[in-house]
């Protein structure tokens, strides 16, 4: 088996088109395609730069021409849990079609949709790829294969993955951008090659601003990191 990580822009996708016009971002609950009725039915959570952003956003999917199916569950603030249903869009239909897979969340952001897509082998891949190139635009992020331990390791770790996945979809936007940028600043390190007065320039924030959303991050991603490590503990 063969699992590709991709960055995808598709150009029949409602979320890609909102997230181009509008600073809202998209993060899969839950996804099934329904290829009979070319449909495919998701649960989202929406992150917006602010409540304005997230009203015009959700006002913009709502109205896209591909758009079948629209439910707000709730919102608070610039956050939102949203059900929809969307045409099936010409990379959905080549991807399954050729016997390929979805095998993760799909993440929206800026244009661009991150995939996680699974190959019974690497003849199917490529045909898959080769045919994807002609109306889709996309970045193959990663490529690897599974080996059948992997595989076995990937479904007796289930719990503790989802965990962790649990615990990166409950970083806000700015908690996540933080942290990210502070990973890759060096921030992180031993010694730091950058601190919190570097972090708040680049940021144009005080110091208190990114201190506090630092922290709320971290907490979060480490309540996750212990839940997986309870999962992990408890395999035999």
């Amino acid at each position: 088996m063969l699992d590709v990580t991709m960055e995808m822009e598709q150009y029949d996708c409602p979320f890609i088109d909102t997230t181009v016009d509008h600073e809202v971002t998209f993060s899969t609950m839950h996804w099934q395609l329904d290829a009979a009725a070319e449909e495919l039915e998701t649960r989202l959570v929406v992150e917006a730069a602010d409540r304005g952003a997230l009203d015009n956003g959700l006002s913009a999917l709502r109205a896209h021409e591909n758009m079948n199916d629209y439910r707000l569950f709730t919102r608070q603030d610039d956050t939102a849990v949203i059900r929809t249903v969307i045409e099936q869009t010409d990379a959905m239909e080549t991807i399954h079609d050729r016997g390929g897979y979805i095998t993760g969340p799909f993440h929206i952001r800026d244009g661009e949709e991150l995939w996680q897509v699974g190959f019974d082998d690497g003849g199917v891949a490529d045909e898959t790829l080769y045919a994807l190139d002609k109306n889709n635009d996309f970045e193959v992020k990663q490529r690897r294969g599974l080996e059948l331990d992997q595989l076995f390791d990937v479904m007796h770790n289930a719990d503790a993955a989802t965990a962790l996945l649990d615990a990166a979809r409950s970083l806000s936007a700015v908690e996540a951008d933080t942290i990210r940028r502070a990973a890759d600043a060096g921030y992180f390190e031993t010694p730091r090659d950058a601190t919190l007065s570097t972090l708040a320039d680049e940021f144009d924030v005080s110091t208190t601003a990114v201190s506090k959303n630092m922290r709320r991050g971290e907490k979060k991603v480490l309540r996750g990191l212990v839940e997986a490590l309870e999962h992990v503990d408890e395999m035999p």
